[in-house]
């Protein structure tokens, strides 16, 4: 049923959320803006700058654009700068199992992530040139849950949407994906989510779903 398979990438395949946490929550603290976990998780899955506007919420201080550019850049910084702390052994055991059976399926593989640090992180953990194609925030106008990312990640593939199958933790980005006629597939945090049509307990269990889809039958229905 499915000839591929796309990825986001941040709490999918890997998790890099507490180095945004603590790079937007430096920002705030020197902003003297209120910044707690509850609002990072709004952050889940937008861009940079969707982001930047969460916490800029409980400002009292204007900023022009510029001056917005400028916070999103220095956000950023600090951000790449604890990416250094990645390494391979942030990828799992699971994930990388199970990412080599899909491929022993003959599956393509792709990522489609709104990160703009996408390549550098899949370098980090050791996946840099693995998947067949990459799409992320530098290739894209609009963040999820416009289906921009996975439609250029599915062109890339040279496939319609109709034959890929989308993963991701967030609400948005299933969103994204239903709305650019792909299946979803949700995990994590997104885990349950009515809209997504279908919802793994855990990464292992996609090479089982993809498996049962192309026999025909249900994987493990979300809603």
């Amino acid at each position: 049923m499915y000839e591929a398979v796309i990825f986001d990438l941040d709490g999918v395949l890997c998790s890099t959320d507490e180095f945004h946490y603590l790079a937007w929550k430096k920002l705030a603290d020197r902003l003297h803006i209120p910044f707690d976990r509850a609002d990072n998780r709004r952050q889940r899955g937008v861009s940079r700058m969707e982001s930047l506007e969460i916490l800029l919420e409980k400002s009292d201080v204007s900023y022009s654009e510029e001056q917005k550019r400028e916070l999103a850049a220095e956000k950023n910084a600090e951000y790449v700068r604890l990416l250094q702390n990645l390494t391979e052994a942030d990828l799992s055991d699971e994930v990388r199992q199970t990412l080599n059976a899909l491929r022993a399926m003959g599956l393509k593989l792709a990522v489609g992530s709104s990160s703009r640090n996408t390549r550098t992180i899949l370098e980090k953990i050791g996946l840099g040139g693995f998947f067949d194609a990459v799409a992320d925030g530098n290739d894209i106008r609009h963040s999820k849950p416009d289906p921009e990312v996975f439609l250029v990640a599915a062109q890339r593939l040279g496939l319609a949407p109709s034959v890929c199958l989308v993963v991701e933790d967030a609400q948005a980005g299933i969103d994204a994906a239903n709305a650019g006629g792909f299946d979803s597939c949700a995990i994590g945090a997104a885990a349950g989510y009515a809209a997504a049509k279908f919802s793994l307990a855990a990464f292992a269990e996609l090479r089982e779903l993809v498996e049962q889809a192309g026999s025909g039958r249900n994987g493990k229905a979300a809603g």
